[in-house]
């Protein structure tokens, strides 16, 4: 059953376009990842989500409420890229004030804070914000939006800028969300993260989603699997069942043949193996997230997969 819901979602600027028609579900406890270049739509259509900017049409239902209800704000928690914090208080005193703006009890504020620094392994607690490391601010940041216990989070770059130790470490507390039960959406430039921990995605440009779907859909629809087969022969004194291979090209002595499925990896064989040759090696080769967003960003119309 979904848990957020988005019909025709558009947003104008005057004469500007933001995001144009977009329309998604997210199941409960998906990480669903939201990609695209600068300027695609993302980050507007995030904050449409967490209500702090009204859509110019189209509608969005998150845990059963429109965004912007008190309602809805109780059961979301977003992080923004950017996310100032009260440099003045430290960590426990900030939590526990905006626990206290969800009117949390005081005694589960103190425990769910506690326990949500703690996971995110987070020591000097009681220093200072503003004395406090990039990464560790980001973790304050992460806490925040976990201090009202919300069924969605929208992390928005949650690793931006961060270093390679600490990004790992909020990849893998936001997988240890997902198997709590938690609805993530996920926005991030690095594809490599989005393609680690994301269920399913879409892909934005120029306010409109270009794909969407399971990444091996997505991949299936956009080249999906090759298979290099290298043999000792290029296979051309064989039987014509070799089924055209996508691309044979010579490498260090050896011959690769580029197909598209296991079928035409046999028949490669038998060409192959009939014109006195032998093959070598068989690799499965899949685009990557990468790979397949430079292809779709630069296509003007939605592909379903």
């Amino acid at each position: 059953m979904a848990i957020l819901e988005v019909d025709d979602l558009r947003k104008e600027y005057g004469g500007f376009t933001a995001v144009e028609g977009s329309s998604f579900e997210i199941e409960r406890g998906e990480v669903f990842g939201v990609v695209g270049p600068n300027g695609a739509g993302k980050t507007t259509t995030l904050k449409m989500l967490a209500g702090l900017i009204e859509p110019t049409a189209g509608t969005a239902v998150v845990a059963g409420h429109t965004p912007g209800e008190r309602e809805m704000q109780r059961r979301l928690g977003f992080l923004p890229e950017e996310s100032p914090l009260y440099e003045e208080m430290t960590a426990v005193s900030y939590l526990e004030f905006f626990a206290d703006l969800y009117d949390v009890p005081a005694d589960v504020a103190t425990e769910r804070i506690h326990d949500s620094l703690d996971r995110l392994d987070l020591e000097h607690r009681e220093r200072r914000i503003g004395n406090m490391s990039k990464g560790m601010q980001r973790k304050v940041a992460i806490a925040r939006a976990l201090v009202n216990d919300p069924d969605v989070l929208i992390f928005d770059e949650p690793a931006s800028g961060l270093d390679p130790l600490t990004t790992n470490y909020i990849i893998e507390f936001t997988r240890e969300l997902s198997d709590e039960g938690k609805t993530i959406v996920f926005s991030a430039h690095n594809l490599f993260h989005v393609e680690s921990i994301c269920d399913r995605l879409i892909i934005m440009n120029d306010g409109r989603i270009v794909a969407r779907g399971t990444l091996e859909a997505i991949r299936e629809a956009h080249g999906g699997t090759e298979y290099h087969v290298y043999a000792t022969t290029d296979g051309s004194d064989g039987p014509a069942a070799a089924d055209s291979p996508l691309e044979v090209t010579e490498e260090n002595g050896q011959y690769r043949h580029v197909v598209a499925d296991m079928a035409a990896v046999e028949a490669v064989r038998e060409a192959v193996e009939a014109g006195g040759g032998r093959v070598t090696d068989i690799q499965t080769k899949t685009p990557s997230l990468e790979e397949i967003f430079l292809e779709v960003a630069s296509e003007p119309e939605e592909t379903e997969a």
